[in-house]
């Protein structure tokens, strides 16, 4: 069955380029984004893994670890960290795991419906090993996203997707589209208006269930 959100996030011990690491211990306090891709040396995803470690100061901000998973060895990926390196500008200090065993796609559900695997397989065998998982310090998790092998992503989103989830997150509010940090907020169906302005102050009434107000500071 498929991970759904506020799941507990499977636990797995793993060899990486960090050594060998136990997901859950590894979390700690913190936020958590684990992020796959189909194989090493490949063009996308390395301008992926280059984007992560530009953004390393940004998620270190945030309070979050990051994690890239991977089909190949952690031999290999010590070799193409070089690769990333060289092409971000950037060190890729964040651990990759060792998945040829395809444990953790398989317990995360990252695989597409047709997957074919046979040894030696190529990128294209496991097409939809990308996704994104944003994972709270509690082990639940917040948010998903899949991509296929033609689209890379948008870690501009996928940080900006992060903000909203640790300003939602254990507050009566929910972000509207495309907000960004500095925006106002939606207050929850759960308060009333009484119980927003006690709670939140000021609100903005645009319909009887659309009600905005400054974003709490966290």
């Amino acid at each position: 069955m498929s991970l759904r959100i506020n799941d507990t996030a499977p636990d797995f011990s793993a060899d990486s380029t960090a050594g060998k690491i136990s997901f859950h211990e590894w979390i700690g306090d913190s936020y958590a984004i684990l992020f796959s891709h189909p194989k090493d040396f490949t063009p996308v995803c390395t301008t992926e893994f280059g984007a992560v470690a530009q953004l390393a100061p940004e998620f270190e901000k945030r309070n979050t670890k990051v994690m890239g998973v991977s089909v190949d060895s952690v031999e290999e990926h010590q070799k193409w960290k070089r690769d990333i390196e060289n092409f971000a500008g950037a060190p890729a200090n964040f651990p990759i795991i060792d998945d040829t065993s395809l444990n953790v796609s398989k317990l995360y559900d990252m695989l597409p419906a047709d997957a074919y695997l046979p040894d030696g397989r190529t990128p294209a065998d496991s097409a939809t090993v990308r996704t994104v998982f944003i994972i709270g310090p509690d082990r639940k998790i917040r948010l998903t996203m899949s991509y296929p092998m033609s689209v890379g992503r948008n870690f501009t989103e996928i940080l900006r997707a992060l903000d909203a989830v640790q300003a939602t997150d254990g507050v009566p509010i929910a972000t509207p589209a495309n907000w960004v940090p500095g925006q106002d907020v939606i207050v929850a169906l759960s308060l009333n208006d009484a119980q927003a302005k006690e709670k939140f102050g000021n609100i903005d009434i645009k319909l009887p269930y659309l009600r905005y107000t400054a974003a709490p500071a966290k």
